[in-house]
């Protein structure tokens, strides 16, 4: 209303000044005297412009009065008091009133569109929200807008969301920490040497809490319990847990392989729960291989940190003697055994089934292996064809179809190279089954899909075969491993170690020796997994799609054929013997409507935690994902994106640099 008037006033003095000028034009340049009455009239016209633009100026001052005048000097008083504004825009969104508060606090934006000084008011007038919140100058207020009028309500909410945020930055979060390999490092040192290994990893720990406000209490040799509150917790997280950093680096000056697992309850009031959660998160961050932070809100996903180094062997003989023990009784307890692999078999997989299947037959128990669907890898496959008439004497392989039909109260289920049923080539089994074990060396995932009664997943092993190998002599010495089945399981330990360069421990070689004993053929293995021509070829055209980035990344986008799996996985190993390279990712269509990621590294990076972070999993040094619905283009921009947020959460100085 004030604009209006203000530009009617502007206009209307125009007017008066032209109508002066042509009255003195006539009267000085043509010298006509007779304009007397007419200058009278202009005379009289400005005077009533005045007096009507003041009557205007005053009823738009007494409009702004506005909420004294429409409820009442108390009820206005209240308004003021409450922190409690209105506004009123027309049908051009400009604000043609604003109540005393607006004046009371400098605003005044009357003749102003109301999106440009708040653009969080549209989606408020177009009707998608009810609310909405605006922070102006140094307060916070909750916006509504009256319905079937252009009327805006202010609620000063400044206070309330004080409280709100401290209330919120006070709540209790309960935390773990705990030395991974801590006992294995301190078992054979003398005082002295224990003493230094205590002042090297614990004094990082205790001084990080100290400084961030972090209650620490010891519950044992190697485990403490961490009280914070969430202003605290997002302090770590903006520190991106450097401790795990601090505590590597000083254990391996002091010449110890002693890394820090921590976990982080949130997200609840009940301390008993977030107890509880924080246990079990350890443990996910321990079977995951540790030097990792597992937090989890209650009610949302577990988010991991970290991982950036090697899972070390941290099984003892005596886990192994204990786990081969139990696994002997459930054996021999059920009435028949089934044993599934992952989907797309792989010799690590199927070598693994077979020893477990001997096993069972050492224990005087029938057992099956599903393994005639879902899918063999190409050499595999071929390798199974080549032993057809020896296999069907050792073993009994079926779909899972058949494996359903001896399913039985009774019945063991064994899961082996894998720990997620919708990686399982016997998913419907699993969800019937009544005891299910997991044997597996993939890091562990969140979800599994199944509660296990016997759960050994060893992230530090190369290999499922190489964990089997050494639980033979504790489950039966009658075990009867021939030369055909120790070969697949020393292929399997091959593949899965990229030819002994990584994920290569003492026990693994020990393993190895084992097996080479059992009569396991290192020149046939090396056979079966030799590339025909063929392959080459088709190899040598995916690497040429090859393109190198930052940081020793280099990525093949395949787009103009369909690849199986296993060539995939083989061309990222290649990759890596590129000078320079550091991760390898091949990605591809495996079918019409499936497109998948091998990831490997060298070392360095971490593919798993990338390869997770987009919906897959796997190992440090060997990863990959599948995903339906998509293309090749848009996983690749995804993928460059998570590379790039990888690197920036692992080398934050760099990043902010």
């Amino acid at each position: 209303m004030k604009q209006k008037v203000k530009n009617m006033k502007r206009l209307a003095v125009l007017v008066v000044l032209a109508e002066a000028a042509v009255l003195a034009f006539f009267y000085f340049g043509l010298k006509k005297r007779d304009i007397i009455i007419p200058g009278i009239a202009v005379i009289l016209e400005a005077a009533l412009l005045f007096y009507l633009f003041e009557h205007f100026e005053s009823a738009a001052q007494e409009q702004s009065v506005g909420v004294k005048n429409a409820v009442g000097e108390t009820t206005s008083e209240a308004y003021l008091n409450g922190g409690i504004g209105l506004l009123i825009y027309d049908d051009n969104y400009m604000i043609t009133w604003m109540s005393e508060l607006f004046a009371q606090r400098g605003l005044d934006k009357v003749g102003s569109r109301i999106l440009s000084w708040i653009p969080e008011a549209d989606d408020l007038i177009a009707g998608r929200s009810e609310t909405a919140t605006v922070r102006l100058d140094d307060r916070v207020y909750e916006i509504r807008r009256k319905e079937d009028a252009q009327v805006i309500y202010f609620r000063d909410i400044t206070e309330l969301t004080e409280y709100r945020e401290h209330y919120e930055d006070e709540k209790v979060v309960v935390g773990m920490a705990s030395f991974d390999n801590y006992d294995e490092s301190v078992q054979y040192a003398d005082e002295a040497e224990n003493a230094a290994i205590n002042t090297a990893i614990r004094t990082p720990l205790h001084e990080y809490c100290t400084n961030y406000g972090i209650l620490l209490k010891r519950l044992n040799n190697s485990r403490y319990l961490m009280i914070m509150n969430e202003k605290i917790f997002a302090e770590l997280m903006n520190d991106h847990f450097s401790i795990l950093k601090k505590v590597r680096k000083s254990a391996q000056k002091a010449d110890v392989a002693v890394t820090l697992s921590m976990s982080v309850a949130r997200g609840s009031t009940d301390l008993k729960e977030l107890d509880e959660m924080a246990a079990s998160l350890m443990d996910l961050a321990q079977t995951r291989g540790g030097d990792q932070v597992a937090v989890q809100a209650v009610g949302q996903d577990v988010k991991y940190y970290g991982g950036s180094s090697e899972a070390a062997e941290k099984r003892s003989r005596v886990r192994v003697r204990v786990m081969s023990h139990a696994l002997r009784d459930l054996i021999q307890s059920s009435s028949n055994v089934i044993i599934c692999g992952h989907k797309t078999a792989d010799f690590d997989c199927i070598g693994s089934a077979i020893c477990l299947s001997r096993m069972a037959a050492a224990l005087r128990k029938p057992a099956v292996i599903i393994a005639k669907t879902g899918g063999i890898e190409e050499k595999l496959s071929d390798a199974m064809k080549e032993n057809e008439a020896q296999l069907k004497q050792e073993v009994t392989f079926v779909t899972e179809a058949e494996a359903l039909n001896q399913l039985h109260d009774g019945t063991l289920v064994i899961m082996t190279d894998h720990h997620n049923v919708r990686q399982s080539n016997g998913a419907k089994v699993l969800e019937h089954a009544k005891k299910v074990i997991i044997i597996d060396h993939h890091r562990r995932s969140t979800e599994m899909g199944i509660k296990p009664v016997l759960l050994y997943i060893e992230a530090g092993a190369s290999s499922t075969c190489e964990l089997l190998t050494e639980m033979i002599p504790y489950v039966s010495r009658h075990t009867d491993i021939s030369e055909m089945a120790a070969t697949f399981m020393l292929t399997g330990m091959i593949i899965d170690t990229q030819r002994w360069t990584v994920r290569t421990g003492a026990r693994t070689y020990d393993a190895a020796s084992v097996l080479r004993q059992m009569g396991a053929d290192p020149l046939k293995a090396n056979d079966y997994l030799k590339d025909n021509y063929d392959e080459i070829s088709l190899k040598s055209n995916v690497i040429s799609t090859a393109k190198r980035y930052d940081h020793g990344v280099i990525v093949a986008p395949v787009k103009d054929r369909k690849l199986t799996r296993s060539l995939m996985s083989q061309v990222a190993d290649r990759l890596l013997n590129v000078q320079g390279v550091e991760a390898a990712f091949v990605i591809a269509n495996t079918s019409d409507s499936e497109t998948c990621i091998s990831a490997r590294s060298a070392g360095k990076f971490n593919v798993q935690m990338i390869m997770e972070s987009m919906g897959g999993g796997g190992h440090r040094t060997g990863a990959a994902m599948q995903r339906t619905k998509t293309n090749v283009e848009d996983v690749h921009k995804e993928l460059l994106q998570k590379i790039d947020e990888y690197y920036k959460e692992e080398n934050p100085d760099e990043s902010d640099s």
